[in-house]
């Protein structure tokens, strides 16, 4: 991923996650920028399938070389499906933090709470690289 890449085709909190609609739940992973931060991922203490979430939770912590970080739920819901990959590859949320290094996806509650997200253009305003 180049430098600052934020897709268009999703929304991101300002704790540097990104969601996206995925088959009717929400697929989420961290951002570009926050992965950069990290600096090397060794480890993802995925959630468990089946799992009820509350929006703005932390939903999992992941450890890099440099530090421990938490990744905040983007709704309230049921964590549908993990990213099982990332058990024995977890440096693949630093080479393809918007594709293969997802990390869950979570169905929604009907009630629909969700945490504020911003858009692309947002995203990059609030990170500071616009």
């Amino acid at each position: 991923m180049s430098g600052d890449a934020v897709p268009e085709d999703r929304q991101y909190t300002s704790t540097h996650e990104w969601v996206m609609e995925h088959e009717g739940s929400l697929r989420m992973g961290i951002t570009d920028h926050a992965q950069s931060e990290l600096t090397d991922i060794v480890f993802v203490d995925l959630p468990a399938v089946g799992k009820t979430v509350e929006a703005g939770s932390v939903l999992l912590a992941l450890e890099s070389v440099k530090t421990v970080a938490d990744v905040y739920a983007p709704a309230s819901g049921t964590v549908r499906a993990v990213n099982e990959a990332l058990k024995k590859h977890p440096e693949l949320l630093n080479k393809d933090p918007y594709g293969e290094g997802w990390i869950v996806e979570i169905t929604p509650e009907a009630s629909g709470k969700r945490t504020e997200t911003l858009d692309a253009s947002g995203y990059r305003t609030a990170a500071g690289m616009a």
